[in-house]
């Protein structure tokens, strides 16, 4: 069972819930023989903006013509990740919640999926085919005041993107999800929440393991 742990913070996980988050995960699974687990930091990796860079790009390679240093690493960066991406079966995100969205880099990552042919398909009457249902997505997230009530709810642009992207348009089942919300908010229940938060984490990878074993 292969893997793929899409890491989305790069601020410490004494400050940041989601790193905590993301490091709960991988220490549990860690020693699993049963699992090939593969990390893709995306504040690590070189993931250029998905801009004009990229249509130039195709138009010269559709032309023979030579790509300049950005275009190359453009093209080089999106490949990775679909190779990536194409090579999981199951697909952990763990990112926060930063200004009612996901992380910048994250984004990046998505539209370098997000491609037509590859994640997803038209047929002839124009419908929408999904062509990742072979695989799972687990969301590990971490936001710090209240999303859940219903009049915070339609501001949340995190969790709800990743769902209609990678459950939605490109057909992962959604396996599992951890929430970890409100200890900004709250911060006399800070600990309580965060510690719950990990416990559920950690639940989520021994009850992967223990489906692939």
């Amino acid at each position: 069972m292969n893997v793929l742990v899409i890491k989305a913070n790069n601020r410490p996980a004494a400050e940041a819930i989601s790193s905590r988050m993301y490091e709960t995960f991988m220490e549990t699974i860690k020693g699993a023989d049963n699992l090939n687990v593969t990390t893709y930091d995306v504040f690590a990796e070189d993931m250029p903006y998905f801009g004009q860079e990229l249509f130039s790009a195709y138009g010269k390679m559709n032309n023979g013509t030579e790509l300049t240093d950005a275009e190359s690493r453009l093209v080089a960066a999106k490949q990775k990740a679909m190779d990536a991406l194409s090579a999981a079966d199951v697909v952990v995100f763990a990112f926060p919640l930063w200004n009612l969205t996901i992380p910048a880099r994250l984004q990046t990552f998505v539209e370098y999926v997000y491609a037509a042919g590859f994640a997803f398909k038209y047929d002839a009457e124009g419908n929408m085919i999904q062509l990742m249902t072979d695989k799972k997505a687990i969301f590990l997230n971490a936001r710090g005041g209240f999303y859940t009530a219903p009049e915070a709810a339609p501001m949340e642009m995190a969790v709800n993107y990743m769902r209609n992207v990678f459950g939605g348009v490109f057909g992962m089942e959604i396996i599992d999800e951890v929430i970890i919300e409100g200890h900004n908010a709250a911060p006399d229940k800070a600990n309580e929440i965060i510690e719950a938060g990990l416990n559920q984490v950690k639940e989520t990878a021994k009850k992967l393991v223990l489906q692939h074993a």
